[in-house]
């Protein structure tokens, strides 16, 4: 917390404004002005990378890449970039480096946190919230651009990097990406211990119980992969989702909030460990919610695997009052058997689509006639 007598970083460009800057933080002994200048002559990048490493020493940083756990790149004398996956560890470093966060606080880890000090250092799959918070609480972080967060003890680092990220405003994030990896949805996890974590265990609270949307007042882009992840998504000015799993605490695929400025929407949802794909009643409920994305202009369903046939997809996706706004749309395949009508129901679903861009990710079969035909019929189809 050294440099926090020195403020006021320029919200611009201007050069003039950032070399004034650079010459207080020098007068205040912080080695972040001398990288910044050099990043303003244009030095090349193993001398920034050699300043910027003194700059992480100085701000306490050092521990934190030493851990192997954070990827993060610098820009005007702030973080610019980071991405954290849990590396593999030597506990007792781990620990040590953890005990050190926690007691010392370098960087700006809120000194009025209630810490349980026993609690987090004898259990260790609280330490990546640690790792996650010293670096998101740090003041040189809260110009970040771009943040990846790919959690492993999710059960309880997915709250506490939130209640991180929330603790300060974001002016710059643009892009966040959040949650946890798995194979097949509402998998048990494992813990970096070894313990068993359920995701069902959070359905209806959900694993992030703070609000950080509006923290984010910059975000364009999100990725969300997971399960019962956030309450709801509500923010102005997000122009794309992605979304990997049911990421809404509540279960829904398709009620991700109110998102005035969204204009694509990309869902991947294959079958469940039960062996259960995605219901196409989910659908209605995408209808239901079209005033909450008046400008959504491409939706991908390319990669949701639903328990119904392409005709049923379509049939309830012409009856949605999203349809005739969008541009285009990426369907999982274009399927259609003889006994569910074959070209004759293509023939009456094709004027539905005709205004779009239709993408088709898999297979395309409809019974009785070939693919050139397809395309005939269907003018919205791209090859």
């Amino acid at each position: 917390m050294r440099f926090f007598e020195v403020t006021g970083a320029p919200s611009g460009e201007d050069p003039a404004a950032w070399l004034a800057y650079a010459e207080r933080l020098t007068a205040a002994g912080d080695p972040r002005g001398a990288a910044i200048r050099l990043e303003r002559a244009g030095a090349d990048r193993d001398r920034l990378a050699e300043v910027y490493g003194e700059v992480e020493r100085y701000l306490g940083l050092d521990a934190l890449r030493a851990d192997g756990s954070w990827r993060f790149g610098w820009s005007g004398g702030f973080l610019d970039e980071a991405a954290f996956r849990l590396a593999p560890g030597d506990p007792s470093r781990r620990r040590a480096l953890v005990k050190r966060l926690l007691t010392e606080r370098p960087g700006g880890y809120p000194a009025d946190v209630d810490l349980d000090l026993d609690l987090e250092l004898s259990d260790p799959e609280q330490w990546e919230g640690v790792l996650i918070a010293a670096l998101l609480t740090h003041p040189v972080s809260h110009r970040l651009r771009e943040l990846d967060l790919r959690l492993t003890d999710y059960h309880h680092s997915a709250e506490q990097a939130a209640s991180a990220l929330a603790g300060a405003t974001r002016p710059r994030l643009e892009r966040l990406s959040f949650g946890y990896d798995f194979e097949f949805l509402f998998e048990h996890g494992k813990g970096s211990a070894g313990s068993r974590i359920d995701p069902m265990e959070h359905h209806g609270e959900g694993l992030v119980r703070t609000e950080i949307w509006g923290a984010l007042p910059a975000l364009r882009t999100l990725e969300l992969e997971g399960a019962f992840l956030f309450a709801f998504v509500d923010h102005d000015g997000l122009t794309r989702l992605r979304t990997r799993g049911a990421v809404i605490s509540d279960g829904s695929v398709f009620l991700p909030g109110r998102l005035p400025a969204l204009t694509s929407l990309e869902l991947e949802l294959e079958s469940d460990v039960f062996g259960v794909a995605c219901s196409v009643d989910q659908l209605d409920e995408l209808a239901t919610t079209a005033d909450w994305y008046p400008h959504l202009r491409n939706l991908d369903l390319g990669k949701v695997e639903f328990d119904a046939g392409t005709s049923e997809v379509l049939a309830a996706l012409a009856e949605s009052p999203l349809l005739p706004r969008l541009e285009a749309l990426t369907v999982r395949d274009l399927v259609i058997p003889e006994e569910e009508g074959g070209p004759l129901r293509l023939a009456a679903l094709a004027p539905q689509f005709a205004h779009l861009a239709l993408r088709v990710a898999g297979a395309v079969e409809v019974e009785g006639v070939g693919e050139e035909e397809v395309g005939r019929v269907l003018p919205a189809l791209v090859p």
